[in-house]
Formats: structure tokens, sequence, C-alpha cells
């Protein structure tokens, strides 16, 4: 069984859909993949489906649309009997969506992003940068874009975001390091332009822009992170962005430091 949350809902069991039409089944479908391999109780599958206002039969309805997700697995499975309840199981008190490793998206970025972290905590930042990026390549687009959320899932889709984000930085983060700010360039301007607000995007794009002999682009980065700071906000740059400005308006040789060491980047961008 293989499932996707990072983009549009997809999945499969023995390369046969198993994708519910229903909104409201597909809600449960991916609240039991997102925990896979983990009980799931009953009180929190019916918070999010009706929040906190459940009908008197939303014990009934929601056994219903348990049986309703068997019952696509049981055809993938060519009515193996009994098959279907090896792998969403019932359980005291609530049921438990049964995958291996890798079939979920989600856990498999989280894995990879844990592999890259620790690759770049020994300093293999080749490595790091590659299992980053494999993390990322799972994203398919905005995580549950077409499911209805709920509460739990709506906590769920913000979450996957910031995880989203944050391993994107940690890969640009290495990528500098390695020396790699040409090639950057375009990719930073977008998500600079998309996160407005976002100080880690921003010092990452004045280092890249700066390394690549172009400090005038990386005032003008810091410029345009100042005035959406000062009109959202009323809030100026923090002071290791300030201390970035100052760096690059002094040609600061720090940061002209190898890229490979790192000291730059934890410096200014970390």
């Amino acid at each position: 069984m293989r499932i996707n949350v990072l983009g549009s809902l997809d999945a499969e069991l023995r390369g046969v859909s198993i994708l519910p039409t229903a909104a409201k089944p597909r809600q449960i479908l991916t609240l039991l993949a997102i925990y896979a391999n983990q009980v799931l109780p009953v009180s929190a599958l019916m918070e999010e489906i009706w929040g906190d206002n459940p009908p008197r039969s939303a014990l009934t309805t929601l056994q219903t649309y348990i049986l309703q997700l068997r019952r696509c697995m049981e055809t993938a499975l060519g009515g193996e009997p009994g098959g279907s309840k090896e792998l969403l199981l019932t359980r005291h008190g609530g049921y438990l969506l049964h995958t291996e490793p890798g079939n979920v998206d989600v856990h498999e970025h989280d894995r990879l992003a844990t592999l890259g972290q620790r690759a770049f905590d020994r300093g293999e930042h080749e490595q790091a940068a590659e299992l980053f990026g494999r993390a990322l390549g799972l994203w398919r687009g905005p995580a549950l874009v077409d499911v209805r959320t709920g509460p739990l899932l709506e906590i769920e889709a913000m979450r996957l975001e910031e995880s989203r984000l944050g391993v994107l930085e940690r890969r640009i983060d290495v990528e500098l390091r390695l020396g790699r700010h040409a090639g950057l360039l375009t990719e930073l301007t977008a998500l600079t332009a998309r996160h407005p607000l976002h100080e880690g995007l921003h010092a990452q794009s004045m280092v890249a822009f700066y390394r690549a002999g172009r400090p005038s682009a990386a005032l003008d980065a810091f410029q345009n992170l100042r005035t959406h700071l000062v009109e959202e906000l009323g809030i100026e740059p923090s002071q290791r962005l300030q201390h970035l400005q100052r760096a690059v308006l002094g040609s600061d040789p720090a940061l002209d430091v190898d890229a490979g060491t790192g000291r730059v980047l934890d410096r200014f961008t970390g």
C-alpha cells in the first residue's frame, strides 16, 4: 500500500487505487495515513470530521466510513478474505492503518530529513544536500491540497508546511556551504518573494548574491525584507540581519570565507 499526502491525495494497493471519492472518508484515510502504525482514537477521528458538535449517529457513521475504506482495499486485494482488516485494524478505542516503512510519503520525508540532518552534523555536506533534496522531491504541491480539513488536519497541514520550509532552508544552507551560490540565485529570488517576512531565506539570499559578485542585489534583498517587516509588523529586521547588511556594505572579508567551513553561514544565517 502506498499513500501520498504531500500534494494531492493518492492511495494505491497492489497498483489499484483505493482512494474514496467522498470527502469524509478521504479525511479519515488521510489522518490514518499521517498517523500510520499508530492507534488513532475514535474521539480524534470524530473531532476531525465533526469538530465539537458530532451528531448522535457519529459513531455509527464513522464505522460506515471505515467500512467504505475497507471495501476499497478489498477490491484492490481481489476479494481476499480478511485482507482489509489486516491493513486497517480495529483496536481498543480506535483504528490503526498498517503500512510498511516508506509507503507513506510524509513518513519518508521525515526519515530523509532526519538522515540529512545527521549527515550535516557529521560534516558530510554533499550527502546532506542529497538527502534534503530527496526529501523535498517527495512534495508534489501543498500538503492535503485536495482534502477537506477539520481541526486535526488543519494542524497537520501547518506542521507539514513548516517542516518543508525548514528542510528547504537546511538544504540551501548546505549548498551555500558547498559554494553553490550561483545556482541558488533564481530559487532564492522566488522564495523571498513568496515569503517576504522570512529572515532566514533573506539572509541566505544576501549571502548568495554577495558571493556571486552582486552586493547591490544583496542590499536590495535586505531592504525588501525591512520594508515588509516595518509595514506589516511594525518591527525592524533582527540584529543578525542588520549585522549581515553592514558586512555587505563594508565588504567584510568574513563573507568571503571558504564556503565549506560554514563559518559565514553560522554567523549570519544560522
